[in-house]
């Protein structure tokens, strides 16, 4: 039986996600990826989701996408690579859908949950780090770059999917790793390295 771990980093967006997924999976020489959109069938989803001119698009539909993404880079990505022998490191993962559609659009996670369960066939990751930053720095950070359909949304929503990772972490603190998004990045990288390396011991 493979001993590969799954690790999934989250967090809202513009808290360093993206950098730390690349920094982790070179030290680990695991396989980088994302969601959505970590498959070609997935980039066309996460087309579909990101653009702005989709705005009409309703949060039940944006939901079942994301599980749709889900299961295809389970079955045709993440599995295969953790069944060879190799850790896999995600950015996003069904915890951003339990975040973003179950408290941010206010689907509830209950229900969320149950039909991503069902996507990914039971497989959550082993270890989840969640970079916690401040809604005011996130702001700061987006007025950088062209936002997206999501990182268009108003505080109100934020503040609930922030909500929403700080109750998953505290359910779950056993298979979460909260990391402060504030310092310089190696300064972050240095934490994340520690704790996977406490948690999982690799």
């Amino acid at each position: 039986m493979s001993t590969a771990k799954y690790i999934a980093l989250e967090g809202v967006e513009g808290c360093g996600k993206s950098t730390h997924v690349t920094r982790l999976a070179e030290s680990l020489g695991a396989l980088s990826t994302r969601e959505p959109g970590g498959t070609v069938i997935g980039g066309t989803l996460r087309g579909i989701m990101a653009d702005t001119n989709n705005a009409h698009l309703s949060a039940r539909a944006e939901a079942l996408m994301m599980a749709a993404d889900r299961a295809q880079h389970l079955h045709e990505l993440v599995v295969p690579t953790l069944d060879s022998g190799r850790h896999v490191v995600s950015d996003r993962s069904l915890y951003s859908s339990l975040a973003y559609q179950g408290y941010g659009r206010q689907l509830g996670v209950d229900a969320v949950r149950s039909f991503n369960d069902f996507a990914v066939a039971g497989r959550w990751p082993d270890l989840v780090v969640y970079i916690r930053l401040d809604i005011a720095v996130v702001r700061e950070r987006l007025k950088k770059r062209t936002i997206d359909r999501f990182e268009q949304e108003d505080d109100a929503f934020f503040a609930r999917v922030t909500e929403g990772f700080e109750e998953l972490a505290r359910r779950e603190p056993g298979r979460w790793l909260v990391v402060d998004g504030l310092p310089p990045k190696d300064d972050v990288q240095r934490a994340i390295r520690d704790g996977v390396r406490e948690r999982l011991g690799i």
